[in-house]
């Protein structure tokens, strides 16, 4: 059977392993080149911690104030905020706490299996030394900040995530480079980091490839089908034959879905990062500060920061002030820190209002499948993403139950 695998991030490369490894015959389509979206500019951080959905009271309850100031954590360019009221409608929806506490136990059974199906992926293709041993730092200036984030910390406990609490010197002893300003700090042992999530991706691909799988550059125009999907047009002219499409372009997956007629409350959580070559310091740990909204990763041979949320849409221009924010903020972490020989980047995060995935065969065209809406956990959820998926598709029994994450649920 061959299975047409659309979107070579993370996500889509790690499912066209999988499929090409249980013996189907994969092509992977994209648009660009492999790993050239989200998945060259995250975080670089295997967030299990941070799976919380979004539209909790205490965060959505601050938004209009963060709209109003400009280096506020979220900011919607006014052009496109007519077009996010139904998203918005269904985000706050998505905070009553019965509908909370269901979808904080989706997103813990995810968050629960990464390791799981992480360590072996790396293992087969050779890629354990991409993953680092040290953890995560959530920093806080006094007890009035920990107090503020507390709600996150009670979620971990409920669901037994490790943490440990550290006084200032502690965390410093740790990562000497953190600002006296630091009070106090929470250790995320298992928030462990990639070396370079640009290359796991290449590599991946490669390993992909030595398989039997194929890779192809091409933008979707349309879908054939009859009874079930049949091929996939592209717009130079081309079609590929498919028994199977998997739909897995993160925040581009909506388009898709609408031409079959399908359409989801799929957003682009705009994200910037900065990444700094010459940091003139070095680091083990990454490290956030949620009062501050930003996070400092060692990855790709420098250090990268990166946070906020920009909702403008999948066409606008890139606005970089919004990395410049960031940075000026780690700063305050990292006193030490220079921005030299330093690139800026956007990158879009595809997200649902209710913060969890949708991994689901279609619920109105036999034979298509759905990976996407993984939102800041795209690298996080990549290998658990493929083994549920090709669990899916292959008709085997997964091990989580998959009907929170239907295509249909909204």
């Amino acid at each position: 059977m061959t299975t047409v695998v659309v979107g070579a991030g993370i996500i889509g490369t790690a499912i066209a392993y999988q499929l090409q490894k249980r013996g189907r015959q994969v092509i992977l389509l994209d648009k660009s080149d492999v790993g050239r979206g989200a998945s060259f500019g995250n975080m670089a951080s295997i967030a299990v911690t941070e799976f919380m959905p979004a539209s909790r009271p205490s965060v959505w309850r601050q938004i209009p104030g963060w709209m109003l100031d400009p280096e506020g954590p979220v900011r919607v360019r006014p052009t496109y905020m007519p077009k996010l009221i139904p998203w918005f409608a269904r985000f706050v929806a998505a905070s009553r706490p019965s509908k909370l506490r269901a979808l904080e136990a989706q997103g813990a059974a995810l968050c629960k299996r990464v390791y799981d199906d992480l360590l072996p992926l790396l293992r087969e293709t050779g890629l354990e030394r991409e993953l680092t041993d040290e953890g995560c730092l959530s920093l806080y200036s006094n007890e009035a900040e920990f107090s503020a984030d507390r709600e996150h910390i009670e979620i971990l406990e409920r669901f037994d995530f490790p943490h440990q609490r550290l006084t200032g010197a502690e965390a410093r002893a740790l990562e000497p480079e953190l600002s006296d300003k630091i009070g106090l700090a929470v250790l995320f042992p298992q928030n462990r980091s990639l070396r370079d999530p640009h290359r796991l991706v290449m590599k991946l691909a490669d390993t992909f490839q030595a398989l039997g799988g194929r890779i192809e550059q091409g933008e979707v125009a349309g879908f054939e089908r009859s009874e079930r999907i049949n091929a996939i047009r592209l717009t130079d002219g081309r079609s590929l034959m498919a028994h199977e499409v998997v739909l897995c372009a993160g925040a581009y997956t909506g388009r898709l879905s609408r031409m079959l007629g399908e359409p989801m409350p799929l957003e682009t959580e705009r994200g910037y990062h900065t990444q700094i070559m010459s940091p003139g310091l070095s680091m083990r740990h990454s490290i956030i500060w949620p009062a501050r909204a930003f996070m400092v990763t060692p990855t790709a041979g420098g250090i990268r920061v990166g946070g906020t949320v920009e909702m403008a849409g999948l066409d606008a221009p890139p606005d970089y002030r919004r990395a410049k924010i960031t940075v000026k903020r780690a700063i305050e972490a990292l006193p030490n820190l220079r921005c030299n020989a330093a690139t800026e980047w956007m990158g879009h995060r595809p997200a649902f209002p209710d913060t969890v995935p949708v991994m689901s065969a279609s619920a109105k065209v036999p034979g298509v499948f759905y990976a996407t809406g993984h939102g800041h956990l795209g690298v996080t959820y990549a290998a658990t993403t493929a083994r549920l998926m090709a669990d899916l598709i292959t008709d085997m029994p997964p091990p989580v139950d998959m009907r929170p994450y239907r295509v249909d649920r909204f």
